[in-house]
């Protein structure tokens, strides 16, 4: 099962994954669904290897989202990206994925494809506002875990309490009265 296409519609935000720089973040979108993630050989056995169990973990990202119940950690994603939006989350900061909301990031863990720290790393956005909306990532990931969709800012800004009404597009100012 790819990534649900309405996931801001469809989901809540759960947390936020913020970077050092102090202006950019972007947001965890759950709840998760065990999806495929939880049905691959590699994956599993590399949770094993932790002694860290699968569970839902939901989506990461709001214009460049990645369902990390879906991510099986190919890197496809991070080898076809032109502008390095994504990066191996635990090359950075190695802990269970459920604790990246509590880390801040600074965007220094591995972004090429084999060097992830093993099947349990996600493919994280973390500089989901560098993307030139190229949509390389969406179409080389094997599981469909990945969503590119600059109309999503409209989410991020809600979300974050920062969407303007008047700026959005097709929104046109009250006529004025004669």
């Amino acid at each position: 099962m790819p990534i649900d296409p309405d996931f801001p519609k469809n989901y809540q935000v759960i947390g936020k994954i913020q970077h050092a720089d102090g202006e950019h973040f972007h947001f965890m979108w759950g709840p998760g669904k065990l999806k495929e993630a939880a049905e691959n050989e590699e994956v599993k056995a590399a949770y094993t290897a932790r002694g860290e169990e699968i569970v839902p973990l939901g989506v990461s990202g709001t214009m460049v989202a990645i369902d990390w119940d879906s991510c099986v950690a190919d890197g496809a994603c991070i080898e076809a990206c032109p502008v390095q939006v994504f990066q191996w989350y635990r090359t950075e900061h190695d802990v269970p994925a459920t604790e990246a909301t509590k880390q801040t990031w600074a965007g220094t863990g591995k972004d090429v494809k084999d060097e992830r720290k093993d099947f349990t790393d996600k493919a994280d956005p973390i500089r989901e506002h560098d993307c030139i909306w190229c949509m390389a990532c969406v179409s080389v990931c094997p599981p469909q875990a990945v969503k590119v969709d600059q109309a999503a800012l409209e989410f991020h800004e809600k979300a974050d309490g920062t969407f303007n009404e008047s700026l959005s597009k097709g929104s046109a100012p009250p006529p004025h009265a004669h």
